[in-house]
Formats: C-alpha cells, structure tokens, sequence
C-alpha cells in the first residue's frame, strides 16, 4: 500500500513538473519583448548599413554589375547627346560610342569594389538620435542619411579610384579614358568645322572623371537603398539576431 501510495505520489510530481515547464514556455511566449537601448539600435542600423553597402557594392563590382542593369547603367554624360544624334559625321561612330559606354561601366564597376569599406567607416559617426529617427523613418532613411552626411566625402576618396580606373585599360586592351579623347576629339574637329559652325553645331568638354564618379555613386546608393529596404520589409533578409531584433 505503501509502495502504491508512494507511486501515485511520484506520478503526480511528474506531472506538476511538466505541467510548470508548460506555464514557463507559455509564459516565455506571450512575454513581451524587452525594449531595446540606444546602443542596440545604433548598432542594429551599423550593422544593416554595413550589410547593405557590402551587398550593393558586390553586385556592382561584379562583371556587368552596372553595364546589364538598366537602373545603374551610365551612360555618355548629357551634353554628349549632340554626338550621338549626328554619329553619322564621325568615322565608326557608332561602334565607338558602344565601346566608350561599355568601358564607362567597366571603370564604375572597377571603383565599386572600394566603396563598401569608406561606407564602414563612414557610420560610425550616427548619433543615437539620428539613430531613432532613422529607424522610424521611411525605407530608405538611413541610405538618405548617408547621402545626405558622405556624399561629398565619399565624393573626394572615390573619385581618384574612378579617375585610376578610367585610365586602366578595359577594352581593347584601351582606357575608358582614350576612347573619351577619341570619341571628343573627332567630334570636336567637325563641331569647330566651318560647316559645324554653319550647322551650329556645339563642342562637348565634360570632365569624364566627375561624371562619372557621380553617376556611380548615384548607382551605389540606389542599391544600398533596395537593401535597405529587404532588411527593413523582408524578415529573411535580417541575417543576424540584432537585425531581427531592431527591425522585427
């Protein structure tokens, strides 16, 4: 009897254990989250930033990473469009045109490999206030704070890598650089003409370097706004548990 009594006594401790890991994790469930500090938001949006901008600029830098998507890719700058609307006064305009575009691409797409290290050092100066308004902010708050903050700085460290670039050769064993020159050159030569003049037709000098530096750029924060976004809207783009936690 004793033995039974023992027995049922065993069972019912069983029960009232498992019964309480149930409350506990019940409990743990429905508890609500603690709230985050200012520390872990900075470093939540430090780490989304960093995360983005090695994102966007590893698309970029890739072959084509700019020159086969149509939102980034760079063109010949605006006051080139007189060149192209009259490629038939220039020996092999055409195919020199398409050769200059592609180098453009080539060199951004060069330069892009170096951005995502000036965007690390770049967000460590964000305030914690800065940091709260950022995160209750639209989508691409923060790549606007970055803009807004770098642009000229990063403006200054990226172009002698574009300017580096320009003069590497790319295609055709060819500068982006000399296909510019050569591209200008010949266009300039019929411009200056007395039948240009007569034609009014207009000279093109554009500082490639600088074109294309902003161009690039403008590429390199269209995309590390997208990524921005996936973190912010997509929980599976939140690889790490403090992404999850400040954007969840």
């Amino acid at each position: 009897m004793k033995r039974m009594i023992k027995r049922i006594f065993l069972f019912a401790l069983i029960l009232a254990i498992a019964g309480c890991a149930e409350l506990r994790q019940l409990s743990e469930q429905f508890e609500s989250p603690r709230p985050l500090t200012n520390q872990e938001v900075i470093e939540g949006l430090r780490e989304a930033l960093i995360i983005g901008s090695n994102s966007a600029a590893a698309g970029l830098s890739a072959t084509d990473g700019y020159y086969r998507d149509q939102a980034v890719r760079i063109m010949l700058p605006p006051e080139a469009q007189i060149i192209t609307d009259n490629l038939s006064l220039i020996p092999g305009g055409e195919k020199l045109v398409a050769d200059i575009i592609l180098s453009i691409n080539r060199a951004a797409e060069d330069a892009a490999r170096e951005a995502a290290p000036i965007f690390a050092g770049a967000v460590r100066n964000m305030t914690i206030g800065e940091g709260f308004a950022i995160l209750r902010g639209e989508n691409d708050a923060a790549t606007r704070y970055l803009s807004l903050h770098t642009r000229n700085e990063l403006f200054n460290l990226y172009q002698p890598k574009i300017k580096s670039s320009t003069d590497k050769p790319v295609v055709g064993n060819i500068s982006t650089s000399e296909s510019w020159n050569t591209l200008t050159t010949q266009w300039n030569r019929v411009a200056n003409s007395a039948v240009g003049r007569m034609a009014d037709l207009k000279p093109v000098d554009v500082d490639l370097d600088r074109y294309l530096t902003d161009k690039a750029l403008d590429g390199l924060f269209l995309k590390l706004a997208q990524e921005e976004e996936k973190i912010r809207t997509d929980p599976a783009a939140r690889v790490t548990d403090l992404l999850k936690r400040v954007f969840g």
